[in-house]
């Protein structure tokens, strides 16, 4: 349900890129029974909500180790990123068995295969390439994160892309998460001055 109202209510405030942290890698090692119960709501998330996306123009991108998935999460996910595909307005980034330093590593590896292959001079080695090599190399850095819960950690999540995120901290839980929250997250994010580091 609050997928369903913050992704909603981000496209009809016109914002263009929405990331939800769904399932981290360091899930895995939760007990077989919740993580499969966890996969088995995904699907009927994927199923349910497809139509109700694409009725809304949204749409979904996918960031994580996907391949650690179950095959039948990975077809629902290829056929909802493929029947979203055409679609304008918000997307929605959905992080899944995602953990940013995983990510950072993998980044690295293939920059690496890149030098080793003499396409890359370790001495053009940017900010900009190692984004570029990131799984969000298509999304924009984040302007906003809000942590749910009250909790005051980032939990591996975004750590190269949240450099100048403004961070709002909620003492809600996310299954209570609603509209008057995120408005009210938003309204914080908009009295703030974001300096960049600069005066």
């Amino acid at each position: 349900e609050s997928a369903r109202v913050v992704t909603r209510t981000a496209g009809e405030l016109g914002i263009k890129y929405l990331t939800l942290y769904a399932f981290s890698a360091e899930n895995w090692s939760r007990p077989r029974d919740e993580v499969d119960a966890l996969m088995k709501y995904l699907i009927h998330y994927l199923k349910t909500e497809t139509p109700e996306l694409n009725r809304n123009n949204v749409r979904l991108e996918v960031i994580g180790q996907i391949h650690r998935l179950p095959d039948n999460v990975q077809e629902h996910l290829a056929k909802s990123v493929q029947t979203l595909s055409k679609n304008s307005g918000l997307t929605l980034v959905m992080a899944l068995s995602y953990g940013s330093r995983i990510e950072i590593v993998d980044a690295v590896r293939r920059i690496a295969e890149q030098v080793r292959l003499g396409r890359i001079d370790p001495g053009d080695i940017s900010e900009q390439v190692i984004s570029q090599h990131l799984w969000t190399r298509n999304v924009p850095d984040p302007d906003l994160l809000i942590r749910t819960s009250g909790e005051m950690r980032v939990s591996n999540f975004l750590l190269w892309q949240i450099s100048y995120t403004e961070l709002v901290v909620t003492p809600t839980l996310w299954p209570d998460f609603r509209k008057p929250q995120f408005y009210e997250a938003l309204e914080e994010y908009t009295r703030r001055h974001r300096r960049f580091g600069r005066l």
